[in-house]
Formats: C-alpha cells, structure tokens, sequence
C-alpha cells in the first residue's frame, strides 16, 4: 500500500454514541477515513461489497445480525479487511471467538476508549505492511 494512501474504514456499530466517538477519533487520524458505516449485519456487507474498505470496526452485537456473522461472511471473501472486534462483553468466549474467525484487534469499548489513538495508529502501521492492500 502507498505510504500517503489514507485508510477506509467502515464502522459497523449500533451505537449511535460509539459511533459519533469512533468518527472523531478517527478524524483525528490523518491516515485514516470513515468510508460509512452500518448498524446491522445485511448492511456491513453491502456496504463492503461497495466500498474499498482497508478496515472495519465491527461490534458484536447490531441492531440485526452479529459482529461473527459479519466475519463469517467475510471467511470466504478474496480481500479481507483487518477486522478491529469491539465489544462491551470482554468474556474469554467472546475474545476467542472474534479471533478465531478472523479479528487482529480485540477491543472492549468500556475500558479501551482510552487506547483509542494507539490502536488506531497500530491498525495504519499493520495495513500499511499488510500483503493485501
């Protein structure tokens, strides 16, 4: 990927407030911007089939559907974003499941909102190296 190419992110979140909170931070970013976003499973994978998405932020629960669904769909997918997991239920069965499926970040949006910057800094830097885009 070219070093000056900003990043698309989709934010698939049924929360009108981490979504409002996630847009600014990302806007904050200089490498990365929100190409959409969706708050129900059907919509996350129009949306992807649409857009050049380098990254989603993907709660697991929606207004309809499941974050796993969103992955699970994406299994088969030829490109494949990086897939930032968020959550309000850091359970181990959670964790495991969203990793097993295919997420390179966990993040509970309880505690994690603090880290917002770093992580979003790590996700340039990992998509940046990544043999996909």
């Amino acid at each position: 990927m070219d070093a000056v190419q900003r990043l698309n992110a989709l934010l698939v979140e049924d929360s009108k407030m981490s979504t409002a909170r996630l847009t600014k931070a990302m806007h904050q970013i200089a490498e990365i911007t929100v190409a959409g976003s969706a708050d129900a499973e059907a919509d996350a994978m129009a949306a992807i089939e649409r857009r050049s998405v380098h990254v989603i932020f993907l709660d697991s629960h929606l207004r309809q559907g499941t974050g796993l669904g969103v992955m699970r769909a994406l299994a088969t997918a030829q490109r494949k974003p990086l897939i930032t997991a968020m959550t309000n239920n850091d359970l181990p069965e959670y964790r495991n499941a969203e990793f097993g499926l295919g997420a390179t970040y966990f993040w509970d949006k309880a505690r994690d909102y603090g880290r917002l910057p770093t992580v979003l800094y790590e996700i340039c830097d990992a998509v940046q190296h990544s043999k996909h885009y």
